[in-house]
C-alpha cells in the first residue's frame, strides 16, 4: 500500500512547508496548486492520503472530493482549509472526505491524522492471472506455472500495470508515469532495463514469452 501523500493546496508557501514536512516523515509527496490538477494526479497515481484545501482555483476541495468518488477512487481525504463554519465540515464529510482540519492547527496532529487514515486503509486484495501467470496484490505474489517468482517492488508494478492491461498495449510514458510517478524524471533507459529485468524474471526457460515490445510505442502483455 503507498505512504505517498497527495498534497493540494494553492498558499506556495504553505504547500511547501508541509511537503518538507511530510517528507521528514518519511513520506513521498506530489503537489498540486489547483483543484483541476490535484484531481488529475490523484487519478493518474496510487497514493495513501490525499490532504485536499477547500478554496482552491478552477476546481475547489469539494468539487475534487466528489468527483474522485464518483469515479470510485477511496484514497483517504482530509481536507484542509481556514473556513471552520459548521456546514462546511458537513459538506466536506458528505463530498467523500474522512477527516477535516482547520487553519491554523498543529503540523503534528495533522501527520498524525494522516498516519490514521493510513492505518484505517484496507487495500482490496485483487488477483490477476494470464495464461499460467499469477498476480496476487494482498499476498504480492507472483507465480508462473505454479513456480513462485522472485521480482523486486518496482517489477512487481510493472507486471501489475501490464496485467491490467492485458492484451492491450501500454504505452512507456504510461508505464513509467504510473510505476515511478508523473513528477519523477525517469531515463527511457530506466525503464528499459527495468523491462528486461521482468521479462528475465517472467519469460526466461518458459516455451511461451507473454512480455511483447510493440516498437516505438510500448509493451504488452500477450493474453495468447
Amino acid at each position: 500500500m503507498s505512504t505517498g501523500i497527495l498534497l493540494v493546496e494553492d498558499d506556495l508557501h504553505m504547500a511547501d512547508i508541509l511537503r518538507h514536512g511530510f517528507e521528514q516523515c518519511g513520506h513521498s509527496v506530489a503537489v498540486a496548486h489547483d483543484g483541476a490538477d490535484g484531481l488529475s494526479l490523484a487519478v493518474r497515481q496510487e497514493f495513501g492520503a490525499i490532504v485536499l484545501d477547500v478554496m482552491l482555483p478552477v476546481l475547489d476541495g469539494f468539487q475534487v472530493a466528489t468527483e474522485l468518488r464518483r469515479r470510485g477512487n477511496q484514497t483517504p481525504i482530509l481536507m484542509l482549509t481556514a473556513r471552520d463554519f459548521e456546514s462546511d465540515v458537513i459538506r466536506g464529510l458528505d463530498a467523500g472526505a474522512e477527516d477535516y482540519m482547520t487553519k491554523p492547527f498543529s503540523f503534528l496532529e495533522l501527520a498524525a491524522r494522516i498516519r490514521a487514515l493510513m492505518r484505517r486503509r484496507q487495500p482490496a486484495a485483487e488477483h490477476f492471472q494470464v495464461s499460467d501467470l499469477v498476480l496476487d496484490t494482498s499476498a504480492h505474489s507472483v507465480t508462473r506455472a505454479g513456480q513462485p517468482l522472485c521480482l523486486s517492488r518496482t517489477q512487481f508494478r510493472l507486471l501489475e500495470v501490464l496485467m491490467r492491461a492485458a492484451g492491450q498495449v501500454v504505452r512507456r510514458r504510461d508505464l513509467i508515469d504510473d510505476v515511478w510517478g508523473r513528477d519523477v524524471w525517469v531515463e527511457d533507459n530506466t525503464l528499459d532495463v527495468a523491462i528486461a529485468a521482468l521479462r528475465a524474471a517472467v519469460d526466461k526457460g518458459q516455451a511461451r514469452p507473454l512480455i511483447k515490445t510493440v516498437r516505438g510505442f510500448g509493451y504488452r502483455l500477450d493474453q495468447g
